[in-house]
């Protein structure tokens, strides 16, 4: 193909065929460091030594392991809430910020990004200790008479996922705030709207794509977290990815763990093609409509 092939007519726009070439690099990556490695763990759930299913009848006949795949769906669903409940005001504070204060307000959700998982969650760890900071800031102000147990609870594990989570949720909203005219809001006030009425009938609608696409990339991040449940949670709460890594290091149970890793592919497959039917992926992520 030559380079103006690469090209539609009026030489601006790239052909299918050139934007497929520049794409296939990316699709090979996907298929060789994803997808290939991704459906060879989940056929060894399969073949234990013949075809069969019974490594995914013990994962929904044992109450245990139901448990735990209902408590990661419970701690993925309580932490989008709560990152959707802090994440809306910063997003739309950062959407009518101009000057130094908009660069204030991006830096504080951008530098979270600077360090590792491991590192904020070893900090949440250190704060809900003992004899933490949280622990001595209650009991100096008269709430407590002696240290609360914080750690190693569930509490703690929704507490840190929010905060590690919590950009993921700011960002596409606040994509779709930033598509918002000013003019919606003065023309909503010119027809007597109150402020609360503007939002909830002008600015929650249209920053709704946002909201979506924030809420898809924390519940679905939120479902396969690993670091944060195994630090800061207890045997006890274990979610479904502590689960896989004990079956593999710990028991030695590749096919179990392989299914399992296959029934939460499955999961995720089915809550991003539900939502894909429903929504646009570019409404998602806060484009136009």
């Amino acid at each position: 193909m030559s380079a103006a092939g690469f090209f539609e007519a009026d030489g601006r726009r790239l052909s299918r065929g050139g934007i497929m070439l520049l794409m296939a690099p990316f699709f090979a990556l996907i298929l060789f460091a994803f997808l290939y490695p991704l459906l060879s763990l989940i056929s060894i759930s399969f073949l234990e030594p013949a075809p069969t299913l019974d490594n995914y009848q013990r994962v929904f006949e044992n109450p245990v392991y139901a448990r735990v795949l209902m408590r990661t769906l419970r701690i993925a669903v309580l932490v989008t809430l709560l990152s959707l409940a802090l994440s809306f005001p910063v997003a739309l504070a950062m959407a009518h910020a101009r000057g130094p204060k908009a660069v204030f307000l991006a830096a504080c959700v951008l530098l979270p990004f600077w360090s590792s998982v491991l590192v904020r969650t070893a900090a949440w760890a250190v704060l809900l200790q003992r004899n933490g900071l949280i622990n001595q800031g209650l009991q100096a102000i008269g709430l407590t008479s002696e240290p609360l147990r914080l750690l190693y609870t569930q509490g703690a594990v929704v507490i840190a996922m929010t905060h590690v989570l919590m950009p993921f949720m700011v960002l596409p909203i606040y994509g779709a705030l930033r598509n918002i005219p000013p003019d919606y809001g003065r023309a909503a006030a010119i027809c007597g709207a109150g402020p609360l009425r503007a939002f909830w009938e002008v600015t929650l609608p249209i920053a709704m794509p946002g909201v979506i696409g924030g809420s898809i990339l924390v519940f679905l991040t939120a479902l396969g977290f690993f670091i944060t449940p195994a630090l800061l949670g207890s045997p006890q709460e274990m979610m479904i990815a502590t689960l896989i890594s004990q079956q593999m290091r710990e028991i030695l149970d590749w096919p179990f763990a392989a299914a399992l890793v296959g029934v939460l592919t499955l999961f995720v497959t089915a809550v991003t093609l539900a939502f894909s039917r429903v929504f646009r992926f570019d409404r998602m992520m806060g484009g136009h409509t």
